[in-house]
């Protein structure tokens, strides 16, 4: 029998194909089959619209791992202290281990008191808040909350605080991401340190501050129970405007406290009994000094690091900066205190200014109006007060705690200035005034129209001890002391002698004060120049006369001996201004500031040598490391408490040699003169080594005075914003050295006596104080102020001197005649008088 060929392979595979088409034919026709597949593609249908509702876009949990809050710029003053923290929102992070454990079950009670045992979402607790929101869409109500601690985290730190049922889906997400990531207590310490708790606080260490004025560790039981209700709204539970729902908010949080085992019924009840204690909203206390200091510091931070953190890591606002200054607070106190005293007693008896601001007010709507102005006193006991109603003869007032008080006709009959009438009868309801207590009342006060600069430098590095640039910083933001473009008058004058003295002159030089003139060009003629008080001049003498009396005609003939393109030239690289070579310069007619102007005078008193003026030492990052200046190094083995046989430390110099040694310690030993016998002799009783000149320019509209000691440089100027005429009596020596002087009074008090240390090379000679020759047989009498016979300091090989076989000039009558039996020298004489350093 003859067998069958086999089947070819294509036929078989296309029998077998056709079989299982069949096959499937007969599935897909049953009813079961076809609702499996829609249910798969229902359910693959369902996760792509999950993904693209929940999951897109959704942020990672893993940048909470090395989340860095937005934190405030701390500040602090030359001594560590804190001074003051630039914050939007006020934000001091601490460890979980740094927080009570009583603060933390009070937050479990009222937030999430299955924190410890839940994965992220309390099921039941979202259910409800489902159900709830459900409930009341379409009523304009708000649904209650839900949310787990972690749940809160992810919404305050990930996802914002939109109101959405979608957010709450994403809240309980990241929720399990970030249990899965992070630990419990690493989830309490971000919550604890990042929750908003009104006051513009942001963590409870920070609220501790806002609300009761207390580090954390020093609240009780009652206070951390009132912490824990403010995630609910602050605004809310107000410890003023709501008091009894705070209270009953409260004490809830401590029921549960009891109820959760957190604590006993004894401590419930002890708790229950307290007041909130909270404390009035109010600046905290080390932000009350340094306004216009800590604003400048503020503007170069911004300039350097920016302000947001869009503008880098190290902004202002967020980037949790450390930065040290060389604001002394006791310094700047008493800077802010005579410059105040200065002005107001200048404005004292010229009438009521007129109100600070003026503002509308509805009715008893005057509280926010108030607030919302940001004006605020911190001079003395004075207050700003808006004025709400006026009630026969008295005005009620109202302060920005809420309070009430009144000011009768009597506290209040100053003459308005350039008005008349009184100021009680010129205010109006909401105007924002000045008021202090007299009386068991409030007596209306003004803030003087007059302002200005002072400034105090530490000569020896350019750091600013203090800065005041007008009479309150909240109400003048513009800094006088930094921004104020003003013509500095005749204490210009040392650096244009210091010029001379560069380019040969002595401080014996023989200068005429008489008339002086130069012929300035076809278009412009002659111009003569002369004296303040218009005198013609006293005839040829010393430039130390010329600088002690302040005489305009010695100072142009000096510039023009020495030569303006000098004299300018020295002003620039003291860093004083860049200006034309023109006479009128060397008499003050540039403009530049009070800062500038006291560090010019510091580098005098420094031998000459420059240092940028500066406020900031150091600034470092939130990790402590030093970003500003570049290439900052600290000083090894400075604070080393105990010899260690090594060499002393000695910090390198950046300063800048702009001028010669011995030319600047000659222009500090003349202008020690003007305080002895000059325009500023109501110094000379402080006692001690003082240069300085006073300064007042055409008008006058400005009044100065610069000077200092060898380790402490301070000048000011006063004047009207817009200038104008301050009178004729008003000059440098009668306004604004006095309040030098007051400043000078309690800065100095403690302070070491210490004489302007010479450099090498400078000879001591002596000299008649009048005519500036040589004087070999008398000595300088130091109980007289206006001795005949006086130490002039000079350069080697500059000081007249005797000719061979030849008899020195007689010395003045005043002068002390030497002691026949002994012939003594120079240096034994000097060393009897402690030495010349």
């Amino acid at each position: 029998m003859a067998s069958t060929p086999p089947e070819p392979m294509k036929l078989r595979l296309r029998r077998e194909a056709s079989g299982v088409r069949e096959r499937l034919s007969r599935l897909w026709r049953s009813r079961w089959i076809k609702a499996l597949v829609a249910l798969f593609a229902l359910f693959l249908i369902g996760i792509g619209a999950f993904w693209l509702i929940f999951m897109r876009d959704l942020p990672s949990v893993e940048q909470l791992r090395t989340y860095e809050p937005p934190l405030p710029t701390n500040v602090r003053g030359i001594n560590g202290a804190p001074i003051y923290s630039y914050a939007r929102e006020r934000r001091v992070e601490l460890a979980y281990a740094e927080y009570p454990p009583m603060l933390v079950r009070a937050y479990l009670a009222a937030e999430d008191r299955t924190f410890f045992e839940h994965h992220g979402v309390d099921f039941p607790g979202l259910a409800g808040a489902v159900i709830d929101y459900a409930s009341k869409i379409g009523s304009g109500k708000r649904a209650r909350g839900g949310s787990t601690i972690t749940q809160q985290v992810a919404k305050n730190l990930l996802i914002g605080n939109a109101y959405s049922p979608t957010r709450k889906v994403k809240e309980a997400i990241l929720a399990y991401k970030i249990e899965e990531t992070l630990t419990k207590p690493q989830i309490l310490e971000l919550y604890l340190n990042q929750i908003p708790l009104g006051r513009n606080a942001f963590g409870v260490e920070a609220a501790a501050h806002a609300y009761f004025d207390k580090e954390l560790d020093e609240l009780t039981l009652g206070q951390f129970a009132y912490l824990a209700i403010l995630p609910k709204g602050p605004a809310n539970y107000d410890p003023f405007r709501n008091t009894d729902r705070a209270l009953e908010r409260r004490n809830y949080v401590l029921n549960e406290m009891e109820r959760n085992g957190f604590i006993s019924a004894g401590q419930r009840e002890q708790a229950a009994a307290e007041p909130i204690g909270a404390v009035l909203r109010r600046t905290p206390k080390f932000e009350r000094v340094g306004g216009y200091f800590v604003e400048e510091v503020r503007r170069q931070l911004i300039d350097k690091f920016g302000e947001t953190a869009r503008d880098g890591p190290y902004s202002v606002y967020s980037g949790g900066l450390w930065v040290r200054t060389s604001l002394d607070p006791k310094v700047q106190g008493f800077v802010a205190q005579a410059l105040r005293e200065g002005l107001l007693r200048f404005d004292r008896g010229r009438g009521w200014a007129g109100p600070l601001k003026h503002v509308d007010i509805d009715g008893d709507r005057w509280l926010s109006a108030l607030i919302n102005t940001n004006i605020g006193l911190d001079y003395n006991d004075w207050r700003a007060a808006i004025a709400i109603a006026r009630d026969g003869d008295a005005w009620q007032i109202g302060f920005a705690d809420g309070q009430t008080a009144t000011m009768p006709r009597w506290a209040a009959q100053t003459p308005v200035r350039g008005e008349g009438g009184t100021a009680f009868a010129a205010i109006e309801a909401g105007d924002i005034i000045a008021v202090a207590p007299e009386g068991g009342r409030f007596a209306l006060r003004s803030v003087p129209k007059i302002s200005g600069g002072f400034v105090v430098q530490e000569p020896s590095s350019g750091r600013i001890l203090a800065m005041q640039g007008g009479f309150d910083a909240s109400l003048q933001a513009f800094n006088r002391a930094t921004q104020a473009q003003r013509q500095p008058g005749s204490t210009i004058k040392p650096i244009v002698y210091s010029a001379a003295l560069e380019h040969g002159m002595t401080p014996a030089s023989i200068i005429v004060d008489g008339p002086f003139c130069v012929y300035q060009g076809a278009r412009l003629g002659q111009k003569c120049f002369r004296n303040f008080g218009n005198s013609r001049g006293a005839g040829p003498h010393t430039m130390r006369w010329g600088i002690e009396q302040s005489r305009n005609l010695m100072t142009v003939r000096a510039a023009a001996t020495t030569g303006m393109t000098n004299v300018v030239k020295l002003m620039k690289d003291m860093k004083v201004g860049d200006y034309q070579p023109y006479l009128s310069y060397a008499l003050g007619a540039g403009e530049t500031t009070v800062t500038k102007m006291v560090n010019a005078y510091g580098v005098l008193a420094n031998n000459g040598r420059w240092h940028a003026p500066s406020l900031i030492d150091y600034a470092q990052n939130r990790r402590g490391q030093v970003i500003w200046p570049e290439n900052w190094r600290a000083c090894d083995r400075c604070n080393t408490p105990d010899w260690d046989g090594k060499a002393m430390p000695r910090p390198a110099s950046r300063g800048k040699q702009v001028m010669d040694a011995m030319s600047a310690f000659q222009m500090v030993h003349i202008t020690e003169g003007v305080i002895q016998r000059g325009t500023a002799t109501v110094l000379r009783d402080l006692g001690r080594p003082i240069f300085g000149k006073t300064g007042t320019n055409n008008g006058p509209t400005d009044v100065w005075f610069i000077g200092g000691t060898p380790q402490m440089v301070g000048g000011l100027y006063i004047g009207y914003d817009s200038p104008q005429n301050l009178g004729g009596y008003a000059q440098g020596g009668t306004l604004a050295a006095p309040i030098w002087k007051a400043f000078a009074v309690k800065a100095f008090e403690g302070m070491p006596v210490l004489p302007f240390r010479a450099p090498p090379g400078i000879r001591m000679v002596r000299i008649d104080r009048a005519s500036g020759r040589p004087v070999y047989a008398g000595w300088p009498a130091f109980d007289d102020v206006k001795p005949g016979i006086i130490w002039e300091a000079f350069k080697p090989q500059s000081e007249a001197r005797r000719a061979s076989r030849r008899r020195g000039p007689e010395p003045t009558a005043s002068a002390t005649a030497a002691p026949k039996a002994a012939a003594p020298v120079d240096s034994d004489f000097l060393q009897r008088q402690g030495g010349i350093y």
